[in-house]
């Protein structure tokens, strides 16, 4: 029951977002057409239910040939390969906007673990490779929430940058997604969606713990000033 209750929110919030979003996703793809490298949308093969592959779809706010130049798959803080228009899309978080269309055609839901790339994911535990897509991926979710701030925190260790996400977020992350799918409900999914949102407002809040009290503890490593 869970999961038909999950697909119907799915595509009442995805269509409703679509149809409300549409005087901005014009506007948007006529700037991304007429800046940067005229591309408008960003394909990538991501790991997804049952860890299956599928394209994500994405605003295109990088270079393309991104994923060869710097440090590939993980992104800084001002990264040179974001172009202007793509800085403010980041910030913004618009250019997650496409992967409305993956939540329509079944690819992906509005809650759930974030689909990764290989490098990203060969960082998680064996155990979590096993079970994090047990769920399909979403647009947010725990882990999305807690790490709202990986980019800072990526850019302000001196570790580089891959090594430092396997050693520090990998383990944490991949707590936090086990115990998403330990606790997953209707009710805690609606109240991620409602985090989700909170924390765009209020970067720093902390809430996501006060309504869970039962999270991971996160590391000292993790935590940002």
């Amino acid at each position: 029951m869970y999961q038909v209750i999950k697909r119907i929110i799915d595509l009442l919030i995805s269509g409703l977002t679509f149809l409300l979003f549409l005087p901005i996703f014009i506007p948007v793809v006529i700037a991304l057409k007429l800046t940067g490298e005229g591309e408008v949308f960003y394909f990538q093969k991501r790991i997804g239910l049952k860890n299956t592959y599928f394209d994500i779809w994405k605003f295109a706010t990088m270079l393309k040939a991104s994923p060869s130049m710097g440090t590939g798959s993980i992104t800084l803080r001002n990264d040179p390969r974001v172009t202007p228009v793509g800085k403010y899309l980041r910030k913004s978080k618009l250019n997650e906007f496409p992967q409305i269309i993956n939540v329509l055609k079944g690819d992906m839901s509005i809650v759930g673990p974030r689909p990764l790339v290989d490098r990203t994911f060969g960082a998680y535990s064996v155990d979590v490779q096993a079970k994090v897509y047990n769920s399909k991926p979403g647009i947010t979710g725990i882990g999305s929430i807690i790490f709202r701030d990986e980019e800072k925190l990526i850019s302000a260790s001196d570790m580089e940058p891959h090594a430092f996400y396997a050693a520090q977020i990998a383990p944490y992350k991949g707590a936090l997604e086990m115990w998403y799918q330990e606790n997953k409900s209707t009710l805690v999914d609606l109240q991620l969606i409602f985090l989700t949102a909170w924390v765009i407002i209020f970067s720093k809040s902390q809430l996501p713990y006060k309504f869970f009290p039962t999270l991971p503890k996160r590391p000292n490593e993790l935590i940002t000033k």
